[in-house]
């Protein structure tokens, strides 16, 4: 058995006689304590204790009933010279006995003993487990006092084991949750000693190992932004899962999600077609967890771009026509500009407006329209656009000189030098003012 310094040490005894052996309860019994060696006729000195009071060399006492073969001892106010090999001894006038076979190791430590942390084993969240801790309590006249970081001046209970030893312990039921994974309890017996005059603490940690579904999982898109056609895209899903998640990718189509990859990594050649929202899903044992969208585009200079003309049916002068820039782009456009050619000029005739209306007179008859569109990536200029009298059709020739004037790289030449020059001189106008610009190109046939 082990005990404390300073403690005491409850000693569970009993004993038997042989069938042959006279043992007779109703006279006065003895119970005699024997160290080092049972002979003890060879040295005195082995005899500490005595229940007739004839030795009490060493702090004991009988509290069982030794008529009832209880031999059970308080053995107190131990000191660590007190660690040795122990006999029983009884005596019943006649019938006097040593449990020679059956010594009995004491051994007194300064430092009491680590309490015991039990956690169940396979740790999973959302599982409702106890947990305990117990010291072992040798001297249950001065119990130690058990505490620890799972709750706040817990219940201490002492409980009596099959060998009729003591334990005392704590215990608490928790639910675990992924937040629990990595937790280190904590668990402190503080023993009184010395008649309480001071105390003596050990303690005892253990880290819970909780396996739990996936968790903030998330989406990182490299590079950040718009991306140019033709450049790669790198997708990278992270989470927090235990055991540790697999990953697949998923774009969304008009037809549901389409499984496009598998892997926390997903890499691709930005096109037109790979445009769309994207997301991974993480999975583990316990779970999946999906993560929220992202949006894949890639940069698109201005594209389809026409003139719409608004009424459509033929004009008449007077009337009043609205002339409209569409065209797409990625990022979006943000400067549209306004051409005519009239006998043979190039006439820049308004800017910054995506609508250009006007009203009809003769002098438009055999004009030209056609509209730019720019963003950050480049400029693309409209066909051409002819106003439709009523009573005429356009004819093949004005379809051609349209087709050569929009070719003519110098036009393309002009229109960025414009944007520019007035980007950096322009002052800033009212939004609501139209920007007209009076120059213009001779174009000569060739």
């Amino acid at each position: 058995m082990e005990a404390l310094s300073g403690s005491c040490l409850i000693i569970p005894c009993n004993f038997s006689a042989k069938q042959d052996q006279d043992f007779i309860s109703v006279r006065t019994t003895f119970g005699v304590w024997i160290k080092s060696d049972s002979r003890f006729k060879n040295n005195r000195n082995n005899v500490i204790f005595n229940s007739s009071g004839t030795v009490t060399t060493y702090p004991m006492s009988i509290t069982g009933d030794l008529s009832q073969k209880n031999c059970t001892t308080l053995f107190s106010s131990l000191i660590t010279s007190y660690t040795d090999t122990y006999y029983f001894r009884i005596e019943n006038i006649a019938f006097r006995a040593t449990a020679s076979c059956d010594p009995l190791q004491i051994t007194v430590q300064d430092s009491p003993p680590s309490p015991r942390i039990e956690i169940p084993y396979d740790l999973k969240e959302k599982k409702s487990v106890t947990i305990s801790c117990s010291a072992s309590t040798p001297c249950p006249h001065s119990p130690p006092k058990l505490t620890w970081n799972l709750q706040q001046d817990p219940p201490n209970n002492i409980e009596e084991n099959t060998d009729r030893t003591f334990t005392t312990k704590i215990q608490k039921t928790i639910t675990l949750s992924d937040t629990h994974d990595g937790f280190t309890i904590s668990c402190s017996a503080t023993y009184p000693v010395n008649e309480g005059r001071e105390v003596k603490t050990a303690e005892e940690r253990k880290t819970l190992n909780v396996s739990y579904a996936p968790k903030n999982t998330s989406v990182s898109i490299s590079p950040s932004g718009l991306v140019s056609a033709g450049s790669w895209v790198n997708l990278t899903c992270s989470s927090r899962a235990k055991p540790p998640a697999s990953f697949s990718w998923f774009k969304n189509s008009k037809d549901g999600a389409i499984r496009v990859a598998e892997g926390d990594f997903y890499s691709f050649n930005v096109t037109d077609v790979t445009d769309g929202d994207y997301y991974c899903v993480a999975t583990n044992d316990l779970g999946n967890q999906t993560s929220s969208e992202i949006h894949v585009t890639n940069e698109d200079p201005p594209k389809d771009v026409m003139v719409v003309i608004s009424p459509t049916d033929p004009v008449s002068v007077g009337s009043v026509v609205n002339l409209t820039c569409s065209c797409r782009g990625n990022p979006p456009v943000v400067n549209f500009v306004w051409f005519m050619i009239s006998d043979g000029r190039l006439e820049l005739i308004k800017a910054d407006t995506q609508v250009y209306g006007f009203k009809v007179t003769n002098s438009d008859r055999g004009r030209v329209y056609y509209c730019g569109c720019r963003n950050d990536l480049d400029i693309q200029l409209s066909t051409g656009c002819q106003l439709i009298f009523e009573g005429e059709q356009v004819g093949v020739e004005v379809i051609l000189k349209i087709l050569a004037v929009i070719m003519l790289v110098s036009t393309l030449v002009i229109f960025e030098c414009w944007f520019r020059s007035r980007c950096s001189t322009e002052p800033v106008k009212d939004t609501g003012e139209a920007v007209y610009v009076n120059s213009a190109v001779e174009l000569h046939p060739s």
